[in-house]
C-alpha cells in the first residue's frame, strides 16, 4: 500500500509495508498516483497535459520515471507487499510472559480533574491505598510469569502515587534486594501530578526511576481549568516550580511534562509552546477521551483546528531545532531507520497480556483504563489470570484485527490502536476509535515530514 500526502512543501510518498519514504517533485508525485491504474501511454498524455509547458518535462523524462518506479517496486521499496498479516495472531498467541505492570500505588488524588478517566483515582470505587505486601507480591507475580526475560518495567500508578510514597520506597527496595539473585533488572516509571514533590522524593526519583511523567495542560488558564484541587484552586502555580526543580535535578533527562487537551484548547499547540518556553523540552499532549456528550469533549468541528494544530507544532519545532533549541514531542518520536520491530508494529502495547495493572488490593487488569470495569477483570496476583476469554480477547487485538485497520496505511504504525479507546468508543475493544484514527493518521503525517526535514540539515 501506498500513501501520498503533501507537507510544509515536501511531496511524500510512503510506502506502508517498507516502510520506505520518498520525497519527489510534482511530477513523479502525480506519476506515482497514476501508475497502478494507467498504462504508460496514459500516464505520457496526461502529465504531458498538465506539466508539458515546463522545459524539463518530455515524454522521455516521463518514461524514466515510469521505469525508476518499476525499479523501486521490484526493490520492494514501493508498492511492496505486506507478508505480515499471517504473523499477527501467532505473535501473540506465542507470548506468554508478563514483561510490565502498572502498580496502582493509590486510589486517590489530592487534585479533583473533572476530565479525569479515573474519577479523582478512586476508579468507580473506594479510596484506597496498596499495602508493602500487596505491592511486594504484584512484584513477584511479575517475576515468576516473566520466564526467561531480564528487563522489566513497573509504573508506580495512582490517583496520586505520592500519597504511598513510603510504600514507593519500600518496593524498590525489595525489588532491588532480589533482582540479582533472580536475573532481573527493574526500570521503574512514575506518573506524578506534582503537589506535594519533596526534595527527598526528587532525590529518590533521581536515584530509582528510569522515567517520571509529570502532568501538566499547559498555560495556566488552561491547567487551572481542570486540574484543581478540592477547594477549587487552580495547580499550576504549585507543580510547575517543583516541576522545574525535579527536571534540573535529573539533568533535563528521563521525564515527560505529560498533558490533556480538550475541546476548552483545540489550540493546545499553544499550550506546548509554552511548556518549551518554562525550559521543559521532552513533551507530550494527549486527546481527552470521554463521552461525546461532555462539554469538552472534542468534536467533528474540532478535527480541522486540531490536524492544523499538529501542523503548526511540527513547522514550529524545525524552527526550533534549526535555532539550536530544540524539543520532542512524544508522538513524532519516529525512528524510520531502526525501528519499533516488526513485533511491537502488529502486536501494539500488549495490554491484558504482556502488561497488567495491579489494584491496591491485588486485582489484575488489562491496563490501568480498565480498573474498574469487573467485565475485565482478570484475576489477582496470588492466583494469576483466571478470566483467560478476556486475555483471548486482547490476545486477537493487532494490526489487523479490524477489518478498517486492514486497509489503513498507517496500521504498522499504530498497531490496530489502543484498545481502551476503541472501548470507550464504541463498546467493543475489537472496535475502531475513528476519531482517534484520524489524530493518529494526522501525528504519523507530521512525524514522517519532521523527519525529512531534520534529515536535511
Amino acid at each position: 500500500m501506498v500513501h501520498q500526502y503533501k507537507l510544509n512543501g515536501y511531496n511524500i510518498v510512503l510506502d506502508t509495508a517498507s516502510g520506505s519514504v520518498h520525497t519527489v517533485d510534482e511530477v513523479a508525485y502525480d506519476i506515482i498516483a497514476m501508475y497502478k491504474t494507467h498504462s504508460p501511454d496514459e500516464i505520457v498524455r496526461e502529465i504531458m497535459n498538465k506539466y508539458g509547458h515546463l522545459d524539463d518535462v518530455n515524454e522521455g523524462e516521463i518514461l524514466e520515471c515510469i521505469e525508476d518506479i518499476r525499479a523501486l517496486e521490484a526493490a520492494g521499496k514501493l508498492y511492496s507487499t505486506d507478508v505480515y498479516e499471517g504473523l499477527a495472531t501467532g505473535f501473540k498467541n506465542n507470548s506468554k510472559v508478563v514483561k510490565a505492570l502498572c502498580l496502582h500505588v493509590a486510589h486517590t488524588c489530592n487534585l479533583n480533574c473533572s476530565y479525569c478517566f479515573a474519577s479523582q483515582g478512586k476508579y468507580q470505587g473506594d479510596r484506597a491505598l496498596m499495602s508493602f505486601e500487596v505491592g511486594k507480591r504484584a512484584l513477584d507475580f511479575l517475576m515468576e510469569n516473566s520466564g526467561t526475560r531480564r528487563n522489566l518495567e513497573v509504573d508506580f500508578f495512582g490517583g496520586e502515587p505520592s500519597l504511598n510514597f513510603d510504600v514507593v520506597k519500600r518496593l524498590v527496595e525489595y525489588a532491588r534486594s532480589v533482582e540479582g539473585e533472580r536475573g532481573k533488572n527493574f526500570r521503574f516509571t512514575y506518573t506524578t501530578n506534582g503537589m506535594i514533590l519533596t526534595d527527598e522524593m526528587m532525590e529518590f526519583l533521581n536515584k530509582e526511576c528510569h522515567n517520571v511523567v509529570l502532568s501538566l495542560d499547559g498555560r495556566k488558564e488552561v491547567n487551572d481549568h481542570f486540574r484543581v484541587d478540592y477547594a477549587g484552586r487552580g495547580s499550576y502555580d504549585t507543580i510547575v516550580p517543583n516541576f522545574k526543580k525535579l527536571v534540573e535535578s535529573r539533568g533535563g533527562k528521563g521525564y515527560y511534562v505529560r498533558g490533556t487537551y480538550t475541546h476548552n484548547n483545540v489550540d493546545f499547540t499553544n499550550d506546548i509552546i509554552h511548556m518549551a518556553d518554562l525550559g521543559f523540552t521532552e513533551l507530550s499532549m494527549e486527546p481527552v477521551v470521554c463521552p461525546p456528550g461532555d462539554p469538552y469533549a472534542l468534536t467533528e468541528e474540532d478535527l480541522p483546528r486540531l490536524f492544523e494544530q499538529y501542523e503548526i507544532l511540527a513547522k514550529e519545532m524545525i524552527k526550533r531545532k534549526r535555532e539550536g533549541r530544540p524539543f520532542t514531542f512524544y508522538h513524532y518520536m519516529l525512528d524510520l531507520k531502526h525501528g519499533p520491530c516488526i513485533y511491537k508494529r502488529i502486536t501494539g502495547c500488549g495490554s491484558g497480556t504482556e502488561y497488567m495493572a495491579v489494584t491496591p488490593w491485588g486485582d489484575l487488569y488489562p491496563c490501568h483504563q480498565f480498573v474498574g470495569d469487573e467485565k475485565y477483570l482478570l484475576g489477582n496476583i496470588w492466583d494469576g489470570v483466571k478470566n483467560t476469554a478476556v486475555q483471548d480477547e486482547f490476545r486477537s487485538c493487532n494490526a489487523y484485527s479490524r477489518e478498517e485497520c486492514r486497509t489503513c496505511w498507517a496500521q504498522l504504525y499504530c498497531s490496530g490502536g489502543c484498545a481502551a479507546n476503541s472501548y470507550h468508543a464504541t463498546g467493543s475493544i475489537g472496535g475502531v476509535y475513528k476519531y482517534g484514527c484520524e489524530l493518529f493518521k494526522k501525528r504519523i503525517e507530521c512525524a514522517v515530514m519532521l523527519n525529512i526535514a531534520n534529515s536535511e540539515e
